[in-house]
């Protein structure tokens, strides 16, 4: 009898011992590290904004539209009917959201790749400016999460500067994305738009306007520092009419982020290519990062590569009613000589060699 109790009792402890072992082997499970779980949240902060970028405008559209044959139609009418009144409100600037641009998911999202924001010259809050963004990149993520977030404290190192990144007018236009963009300080990149902000919304506003735009964003591949800027003079006439300085701004490792495919040009894929670019305003690009799991299969995910966005200094402006095509040019070869100056002093603290040379196209 007491051997059987002593066998029991021996069970028992072995139950006992192997239930604590397996609890062990649960928690030193690898995908349970703290490091593990944060380069998850990382993954899905960055996945989030990139499907909100591709797809939530449409989404958004649909859902409304089909609100309107439910149940439910009365949300989607009321929706709409504020939607009209509140039409212009992109055009003044939009309603900012401190509370949004301070989310924590912007913290991993700055530090997936990471991304950093390097200041080089001070910014006079009685001065209104323009930055000029390169390179566009696949989708200008460098430009979203220094100016449209907090995540890089660009309040802290610009102190009362409001930075309002310019991106699509067309992007407005869709229900629910509008108020998304909105409250991050993103607004439309017209002439109103920016007219407005730099005549009529007071001075330490600096609104960032990617340069190159869709025909940059085709260039688009690791290994290029290449912009298009030669022929891009909008922005330098609008500096002068407002006499807004101009701020030469370049992301090292925009272009590092995604794989593309590039059409050579007289073939069918980059027609179609310009044809939207033209008509629509944005130019449909074939590319792939890494998957949500692995960084060895293709997806939507970027890839995991540094981006240091270095704004450097400003070209002060007179303001020039109506600026002369001579006014223009000498202010944009100006900007042209800055950037050219910025890249070169900076080049080599990023990774690339003392030969590298930007293409200004």
């Amino acid at each position: 009898m007491k051997t059987l109790i002593a066998a029991y009792s021996g069970v028992l402890r072995g139950t006992g011992s192997s239930i604590l072992s397996a609890l062990q082997d649960l928690f030193s499970i690898t995908w349970l590290s703290r490091s593990k779980v944060e380069k998850q949240l990382q993954v899905i902060s960055v996945l989030q904004w990139v499907l909100s970028f591709l797809v939530m405008g449409v989404t958004c559209s649909v859902i409304l539209m089909y609100t309107f044959c439910t149940d439910c139609w009365l949300i989607a009418v009321l929706y709409f009917t504020w939607l009209v009144f509140d039409w212009n409100t992109p055009k003044k600037g939009g309603r900012r959201s401190q509370w949004v641009r301070n989310w924590a998911v912007w913290r991993y999202f700055r530090d997936y790749f990471p991304i950093q924001l390097v200041k080089t010259h001070n910014l006079l809050t009685t001065r209104n400016y323009i930055f000029g963004y390169h390179p566009h990149g696949i989708m200008g993520l460098g430009a979203f999460c220094n100016f449209s977030t907090e995540a890089t404290e660009v309040s802290k190192k610009f102190p009362g500067i409001r930075p309002y990144l310019a991106t699509l007018a067309g992007n407005f236009r869709m229900p629910v994305l509008r108020e998304y963009l909105m409250s991050g300080g993103i607004c439309p990149v017209n002439q109103d738009t920016i007219d407005y902000l730099l005549s009529k919304n007071g001075s330490g506003n600096a609104i960032i306007i990617v340069v190159g735009g869709a025909a940059e964003s085709l260039s688009s591949m690791p290994g290029k520092n290449a912009v298009t800027l030669r022929n891009r003079k909008g922005f330098v006439k609008l500096a002068l009419r407002h006499g807004a300085d101009l701020v030469p701004t370049y992301s090292f490792g925009e272009n590092e982020v995604y794989k593309q495919v590039i059409f050579e040009e007289g073939s069918w894929g980059r027609w179609v290519q310009k044809k939207f670019q033209k008509y629509i305003g944005f130019a449909p690009c074939i590319f792939h990062g890494r998957g949500l799991f692995s960084s060895d299969t293709w997806g939507l995910v970027p890839y995991s590569k540094p981006i240091t966005t270095v704004v450097g200094e400003p070209i002060t402006t007179p303001k020039l009613e109506h600026p002369t095509q001579q006014d223009i040019d000498l202010y944009h070869a100006m900007y042209v000589e800055a950037l050219v100056k910025l890249f070169d002093q900076h080049k080599t603290k990023f990774g690339l060699p003392e030969t590298e040379v930007l293409e200004v196209n």
